[in-house]
């Protein structure tokens, strides 16, 4: 276990993995919720809009954005936008990478990851005959 200071309040805690510390999570959690009833009520919103009408502030409503838990429908191609992909910067709706990132991120990990699968052989082994013998 580690001493870890929350990404959001800054005091320190004890760390499983994450952060964010147990506090700040649930307070996420229930913005989380906030976000997402006023986004599904008002699909075209803008941060700007949502964070003043739920009271919810544009850092975590970011962090949502990033986690993946939230789309913001309002981003177009235009340029305006609230997160950006961190390869290329196009502005994006939900995550980290844009969805062409991805694709060449996982295209290069896949070309220099070797392949883990064990290798089948066409021809049963001395193994598999001696327990088909054992079976009759």
């Amino acid at each position: 276990m580690n001493i870890v200071q929350c990404q959001f309040c800054r005091k320190p805690f004890a760390g499983l993995g994450g952060r964010t510390c147990p506090e700040c999570q649930e307070q996420m959690d229930k913005d989380f919720i906030t976000v997402r009833e006023y986004i599904y009520e008002n699909k075209h919103a803008n941060i700007d809009v949502i964070s003043e009408e739920t009271e919810v502030p544009k850092r975590h409503i970011i962090h949502l954005l990033k986690e993946g838990r939230l789309i913001l429908n309002s981003v177009d191609d235009s340029g305006g936008g609230v997160i950006f992909c961190e390869v290329c910067k196009k502005p994006i709706k939900t995550g980290r990478m844009c969805k062409e990132c991805m694709v060449n991120v996982s295209s290069v990990i896949d070309r220099n990851i070797p392949d883990r699968r064990p290798q089948q052989s066409a021809r049963p082994s001395s193994s598999d005959q001696s327990v088909a013998k054992l079976g009759k």
